[in-house]
């Protein structure tokens, strides 16, 4: 028997960020994944904002290097390959200093989870291939997983791990889900039956500057989209039709060809199919997300149709919603009692997320244009995914405070706590010498500490609050003040016992947190960039941190 403090089943986006999540906070891990060699395909293939802002507090900067935008929408005239439409699927929205990733963009899951990798390959952590979870035994303190790692002469190898906490990201056959007997309620579309995959392919009038759609959705189509992740003639593909036995499809390039050729009027040539799979659309979501020691997470959760490209990105929140609060458990820092709070904050976005899908999907049974189905708003971004009801989160400027729904439209002036965490660019660390560098405070949150952001000019109430935050673990919280841009800096405020004092020279971080030159307020955000509370002074900072650590 072997023992690790968090094993992680399943190494998709999901359990990847699981264990980069419990990794960068000092939590050693292991994640197995049982298929013998990493998955390949661009599969989802879009991040949303909010996602990106979650690669960017985990240290990921190749994740917002690599993405592309997403390109025009191209739809044909019947039989040819002349241009009939040309639409985006996601408006360009201009970035604000508050949100600098204002829009969804491109990176194959395939390209993402091999960055993933390298980044826990930095902490010592190996995705174990070939290692597949058989059976679990939960006890009051621990929970015993049994294994078996395929060699490669076709031998097995029986382990035993012993782990304080077990996450399931193990998909949507995974067995974890099973293992702990949780419901997995929902309604399949069995009338739709599609083949993806990646593919190389050219020919005349196949640019790679649109994403192309030909034929039609009520009969029989074929979607493009270009993609240099795969090859400089690489295109990640979608086939379906009433009249296209897609089985018959899968195993046969052949009648892929045909297929392409009856759809595509050009001289098309396939260079090669590098991926394919059948895929019918579910929603479907479990009743709970934890059971004991042992988490689900991503589509061991919950699974819907494509629509929104909410998969991954819900995904992965689920795993950085969790793994904060078992790091600090782990650390005896919080209450076991804390990890509850990843059901309650994540089952109504998922409930609201599958709802959203699920609308957006039947929407397009009765659209007449390819545009009217296929456009998306910044409602399926995710920046408007909160925790308002959540118990752990606090806010005395609030008397009133409501669940407020996820997928709601942002709205400038109305931060409450539970809210994602906006960012402010250009404000200056009038510690440094000479005051002239700068920071955004999206450099400064992490996944391994809170936040407090103290905005005042009042170094006395700087005092106070550090003062009060010596009752908790300072390797866990970050003090920050926040000057307004018309503060008198003074040998005072360079010397405050904050770990940063900035000026927000540019006022960006007194208006997107809502607080006015002359007041006094603290906000802290948590390890995930959600805002847990918003207070008037120490008072306040203890009753939200004696929710969050242990008395």
């Amino acid at each position: 028997m072997t023992t690790i403090p968090v094993l992680v089943v399943g190494a998709g986006p999901s359990g990847l960020v699981a264990a980069l999540t419990l990794l960068r906070n000092g939590i050693p891990v292991r994640i197995i994944d049982k298929e013998s060699k990493y998955r390949v395909g661009q599969r989802g293939g879009g991040i949303h904002p909010r996602s990106q802002e979650l690669f960017r507090f985990l240290g990921v900067p190749e994740v917002d290097q690599m993405l592309k935008p997403f390109l025009p929408m191209q739809t044909y005239k019947p039989g040819t390959v002349e241009p009939l439409a040309s639409f985006p699927m996601f408006p360009y929205t201009e970035p604000t200093a508050a949100i600098p990733y204002y829009n969804p963009a491109a990176l194959g899951q395939e390209t993402l989870e091999r960055i993933l990798r390298s980044h826990i390959q930095k902490l010592s952590c190996t995705v174990e291939l070939g290692t597949e979870l058989r059976s679990i035994e939960q006890y009051s303190d621990h929970v015993v997983a049994h294994v078996v790692r395929k060699l490669d002469n076709g031998k097995e190898v029986f382990e035993v791990i012993q782990a304080n906490w077990l996450i399931g990201s193990d998909g949507a056959r995974g067995a974890v889900r099973k293992q702990l007997g949780l419901t997995f309620l929902g309604e399949s579309y069995y009338d739709k039956h599609w083949l993806t995959g990646d593919i190389r392919l050219h020919g005349p009038g196949i640019d790679r500057e649109h994403w192309h759609i030909f034929g039609d959705f009520k009969a029989d189509a074929v979607v493009l989209r270009p993609t240099d992740e795969i090859a400089p003639d690489g295109f990640q593909f979608v086939v379906s039709g009433r009249n296209i036995d897609i089985p018959k499809l899968a195993s046969s390039e052949e009648e892929l060809l045909k297929v392409f050729s009856s759809l595509i009027k050009t001289d098309l040539t396939i260079e090669k199919v590098m991926w394919s799979s059948e895929y019918r659309p579910n929603v479907r979501m479990v009743n709970k997300l934890r059971e004991g020691r042992v988490f689900v997470a991503g589509d061991a959760a919950h699974i819907h149709p494509p629509s929104g490209g909410q998969g991954l990105n819900s995904s992965v929140q689920d795993s950085f919603n969790l793994c904060w609060k078992i790091a600090l458990v782990e650390k005896n820092i919080s209450p076991v009692s804390i990890l509850d709070t990843y059901n309650t904050e994540r089952i109504p976005v998922i409930a609201e997320m599958l709802n959203l899908t699920n609308v957006l999907f039947n929407k397009g049974k009765d659209v007449q244009t390819a545009a009217a189905r296929f456009q998306r708003g910044e409602q399926v971004y995710m920046l408007g995914v909160n925790c308002r009801g959540s118990p752990i989160v606090f806010d005395e400027f609030v008397t009133d405070a409501k669940p407020a729904d996820s997928y709601r439209l942002i709205q400038d002036g109305c931060l409450q706590a539970g809210d994602r965490a906006p960012d402010a660019p250009g404000l200056v660390d009038i510690m440094y010498p000479g005051g002239t560098t700068t920071t955004r405070l999206f450099d400064i949150f992490q996944p391994i500490y809170h936040t407090v952001l103290v905005f005042t000019a009042d170094y006395t109430t700087v005092a106070q609050i550090v003062s009060a935050l010596g009752l908790y673990d300072s390797n866990v919280i970050r003090t920050v003040v926040v000057l307004p841009a018309n503060a008198v800096t003074t040998d005072e405020s360079v010397s405050t016992p904050a770990n940063l004092t900035l000026m927000d020279q540019n006022c960006h971080a007194y208006a997107g947190y809502v607080v006015g030159d002359k007041q006094t307020r603290v906000v802290i955000v948590r390890p995930d960039g959600v805002v847990g509370a918003i207070v008037r002074g120490e008072e306040g900072l203890k009753k939200y941190f004696n929710g969050i650590f242990v008395a």
